[in-house]
């Protein structure tokens, strides 16, 4: 008899001694790469306070956000309620950080999805890591063409990219010829790694399909700290449009530059990125009145769900969400779903779960027709839209649906 209740009393106690762990192993952990430092700081920062938003809805319940999938539940129901774990790096902008990183988290850090990494460069590197060791990968951000072009079965795309950014340019310039809008020719400056070149590069080949003429195409390195060079051949060229595909740094230092040198085009279209950035309105906002840039993300009216998941953003950071922010906290809400639908940490059954992925338009946050992956893992239902700079924010102006006031052309501070 004592040797039964001994027996007992340690099965009991093992129990005991086991419970806590089998509730640590309950959370599901998301490696995340991005630039908290650098360059791309603010935009990494950014994306990070967005990815915490988004671990929020789904960690605890929030049922004012209508249609968002999991924000009316705490935790992931089909996995016995278990929370998002978010295990953050930091690689600096620099593509082979990212890819040392992306492996510690895979094997030290043993995190069961990956998540990132904003430059395209650092992305391409850190994907076939994940593809290497068969772990999923989702993209939030980063719109390089060539990412969902090597064939990868573990790496899935939540946002618009290159190709989708360089027709819609194309369907606005249209309009605007149709509203009388003079546009000849356009040029295209853009920074010389993977994101920039390969946005470069589907804009340029676009044109051409549309007879656009461009009249000049202008690489450049981010990291340059004089572009007077780069301005002088604009002003030469005299385009009616100038898109820049540029970060941070370098879009201030093109407004800037621009200003010293009192050039300014009828129009100039960034290209997200630096011209999302937290950091630009404040720095350039009064010299880059009218400058346009594209987004997916609109507030929307007080009251909608869209608004709510700002508020919390805001609450969080003091400012609202930007096109790149809200990107990522898209994509991790759509992650998110996806695991849940897999009910497993299991890599392949994860996998699955995200080839099977159909979200619709009412369940997103995003100005997308919805989430849904094709063979190469792209969402092939990403759109964008155009916003134009007016006072201390940007406002919606094209497609005219989705516009909430008339474009301003010439920009604001374009001379007549």
């Amino acid at each position: 008899m004592r040797g039964n209740r001994l027996a007992r009393l340690l099965l009991l106690a093992g129990a005991l001694m086991a419970a806590p762990l089998a509730q640590a192993a309950d959370a599901v952990k998301i490696g995340i790469l991005w630039p908290l430092t650098g360059n791309a700081a603010a935009a990494g920062q950014a994306a990070k306070a967005a990815a915490e938003v988004a671990q929020d809805i789904v960690n605890n319940a929030h049922p004012e956000l209508k249609g968002i999938p999991l924000a009316d539940t705490a935790g992931l129901p089909n996995m016995g309620g278990a929370k998002l774990e978010l295990v953050f790096v930091d690689h600096q902008g620099n593509p082979s950080l990212a890819q040392q990183l992306a492996l510690r988290l895979i094997t030290q850090d043993k995190v069961h999805v990956l998540f990132g990494a904003y430059q395209s460069s650092c992305s391409f590197t850190s994907t076939a890591v994940a593809e290497r060791y068969g772990i999923p990968f989702v993209i939030g951000d980063s719109a390089a063409s060539n990412l969902t072009g090597r064939g990868f079965k573990w790496l899935f795309r939540v946002t618009p990219i290159a190709t989708d950014f360089a027709e819609a340019y194309m369907r606005f310039f249209d309009d605007m010829k149709k509203q009388g809008k003079s546009i000849r020719s356009i040029a295209i400056v853009n920074e010389n790694t993977d994101y920039g070149t390969s946005v470069g590069d589907a804009i340029e080949a676009a044109a051409k399909k549309n007879n656009m003429p461009v009249a000049i195409r202008i690489p450049y390195s981010a990291s340059s700290s004089d572009v007077s060079a780069q301005v002088l051949q604009l002003r030469d060229k005299q385009p009616d449009v100038v898109i820049f595909i540029s970060y941070t740094s370098d879009s201030i230092l093109y407004m800037r530059t621009m200003r010293n040198l009192d050039y300014v085009p009828p129009m100039v279209l960034g290209d997200d990125s630096g011209f999302s950035d937290p950091s630009f309105i404040p720095a350039v906002g009064d010299i880059a009145q009218g400058v346009m840039n594209r987004s997916s993300w609109d507030i929307g009216k007080p009251g909608s769900t869209t608004y709510k998941i700002n508020e919390m953003y805001k609450a969080k950071t003091g400012r609202d969400l930007d096109d790149t922010s809200a990107r990522n906290l898209q994509g991790m809400l759509a992650l998110a779903d996806a695991l849940n639908r897999a009910g497993s940490t299991e890599p392949e059954k994860i996998q699955k779960a995200l080839r099977e992925t159909d979200l619709k338009p009412e369940q997103i946050m995003m100005g997308y027709r919805g989430v849904k992956y094709d063979e190469t893992g792209q969402n092939v239902l990403a759109s964008t839209y155009l916003i134009q700079l007016k006072g201390k924010q940007y406002e919606p102006v094209w497609p005219e649906k989705a516009a909430t006031t008339p474009i301003q052309w010439p920009m604001q501070t374009a001379k007549h």
